[in-house]
């Protein structure tokens, strides 16, 4: 009888310390589970962020004037060309003004906003704006997602009002007479805004991206030759594509064939120089 008591004492301890010991090991599994999963989306994010640091675009803001200067030539001069190209624009101006407006890039307006003109919102404006200080608080300027939305908007904004017409006139490689056409015609209230234009243009040579523009022979044949020399517009062409590929600008191709717009056929045949009547 002592011997079954004991026995059966033994047995239930056995039982008791086996379930415990399931219970624990049940215990333990989930935590481990947690644990891993936390540590495997801690690795995961942390690529990402160290990747978005290394790809932020180059801060302007700790190159010295001169740096800055020449960062902003090599990275907008080909935007300036193909404005000259297709606006008639002198890209020596364009530059010579975004540099100028921007700080070379590192103006306040330029970073918050892509500005690098200081063209304000007006009453046409219908895209994002921000607000900054100028000639009076808080004045309502334009902002672009992208910088070259800028470069097109000062295109744009000179040749879509008449106090600018007289410009046009003027010789495409006349940066002087334009830098002064500019002030009068009401871009800049600073009495000193063509000298300043000058003196960027002429420090940094910034005529020669009008000349690459104009082309040392801008006509490839001359008027007075016997020979006529046409292109034949493809599939694909435009006048801008057919300009820049025989080193003339929209506005001379469109005055040697009449043209009134950029409007050409597949097929029609357009002058490359001034041909005599």
């Amino acid at each position: 009888m002592k011997i079954t008591y004991l026995l059966a004492s033994l047995l239930l301890t056995i039982a008791i310390t086996s379930c415990g010991s399931k219970k624990r090991a049940t215990q333990k599994k989930p935590t481990q589970t947690t644990t891993t999963r936390t540590v495997i989306e801690a690795k995961d994010n942390t690529p990402d962020v160290d990747q978005g640091v290394k790809t932020v675009v180059r801060d302007v803001s700790t190159l010295s004037y001169t740096e800055a200067v020449d960062y902003y030539i090599d990275t907008f001069s080909e935007i300036a060309k193909q404005e000259m190209l297709l606006y008639g624009i002198p890209a020596s101006i364009t530059l010579a003004q975004g540099i100028l407006e921007s700080g070379a890039g590192r103006g306040e307006l330029t970073m918050r906003a892509n500005n690098h003109f200081g063209i304000k919102c007006h009453t046409s404006w219908t895209g994002e704006r921000v607000y900054h200080d100028d000639d009076a608080r808080g004045e309502c300027f334009r902002k672009y997602k992208d910088a070259k939305y800028s470069f097109r908007d000062h295109s744009l904004f000179l040749t879509g009002r008449s106090r600018y017409a007289a410009l046009f006139k003027l010789d495409k490689d006349d940066y002087k007479g334009w830098a002064k056409g500019l002030k009068k015609a009401g871009y800049a209230t600073d009495p000193k805004y063509p000298n300043k234009l000058i003196s960027i243009i002429e420090r940094y040579s910034l005529d020669q991206y009008d000349q690459v523009v104009l082309g040392t022979s801008a006509n490839p044949v001359s008027p007075d030759t016997d020979t006529i020399s046409t292109y034949m517009v493809k599939k694909g062409d435009t006048l801008y594509s057919i300009a820049k590929k025989f080193n003339l600008t929209v506005e001379t191709l469109k005055k040697f064939n009449g043209l009134r717009d950029n409007t050409i056929e597949i097929g029609q045949e357009l002058y490359l120089h001034q041909v005599k009547k």
